[in-house]
């Protein structure tokens, strides 16, 4: 009887050992398959120009796209672009509907309880943009001073509570920068890669105030990939760090936002 116990224990523990290894194999496993496919299947929600967007060859183009394309060229792969709601993006990802997600997604602690980042490849947040020539410095050198803000938004909001500056509200852009370079405003307070974008167009010269502490101010964005595949991981990783340092990267972020935003 003893035996026959100790036998059937010997046999289940061989049976627990062996799925643990199938297990952490398959995850290992993941970037093999790509190889074996051939394809990096990246998503992205094709409505955020000028990250994703749709061009006249209704072809998926962009910062966001870019990226996408040279990682999977440097990993040996060919590239196949998925749009899909961003809502649902990373469901669509856990669900393997495509291998990771470049759609410049904020890297926050919950949604790293859902997958892993490979990253960052870029970060953005809130900027406060003055003419280049400007005496404005620092950030408490706005104190008294009239600062141009889109209406409605949430750097609105932000500066309105400030207290201590005067606060102009515009419905765009493009307004905000005629009467910034015209001296009617001091400064502006919006997103710094809208900013860099419209500038690049243009041709003003503007400065970026250097502010680490302000709210909202450097927030870094990720690429997504499922969790449990270190290898593949550290492979997107590495291509990346890569990029970062032979001037890859920074030739695609001046194509499409005028400016290295890494």
């Amino acid at each position: 009887m003893f035996k026959q116990k100790l036998t059937k224990l010997i046999a289940a523990a061989t049976v627990a050992i062996a799925a643990t290894f199938s297990l952490s194999h398959a995850h290992a496993d993941e970037l093999t398959s790509l190889k074996d496919s051939g394809e990096l299947r990246v998503a992205m929600s094709g409505q955020y120009p000028p990250f994703s967007f749709t061009n006249d060859q209704n072809q998926v183009v962009g910062f966001d796209a870019s990226i996408g394309e040279a990682i999977a060229e440097r990993m040996g792969l060919k590239t196949k672009i998925i749009t899909t709601p961003f809502d649902g993006i990373i469901a669509g990802l856990l669900a393997k509907k495509y291998d990771a997600v470049v759609a410049s997604m904020t890297i926050t602690p919950e949604r790293e309880k859902a997958v892993d980042f490979v990253g960052p490849y870029y970060h953005a947040g809130r900027a406060i943009v003055v003419k280049a020539d400007s005496s404005i410095q620092k950030l408490e050198d706005l104190n008294g001073k009239t600062v141009g803000v889109t209406l409605g938004d949430a750097h609105e909001k932000w500066a309105r509570a400030q207290g201590n500056l005067t606060v102009r509200s515009y419905k765009g852009l493009p307004e905000m920068l005629v009467d910034l370079e015209a001296g009617r405003i001091n400064a502006l307070v919006m997103d710094s890669v809208p900013v860099m974008v419209a500038v690049k167009e243009t041709g003003q010269k503007i400065r970026i105030l250097d502010t680490p502490n302000i709210e909202g101010g450097r927030v870094a964005l990720g690429i997504a990939i499922r969790k449990n595949n270190p290898e593949l991981k550290a492979k997107m990783q590495k291509v990346l760090e890569d990029m970062l340092a032979d001037g890859a990267y920074e030739k695609i972020s001046m194509k499409w936002i005028g400016s290295d935003i890494r």
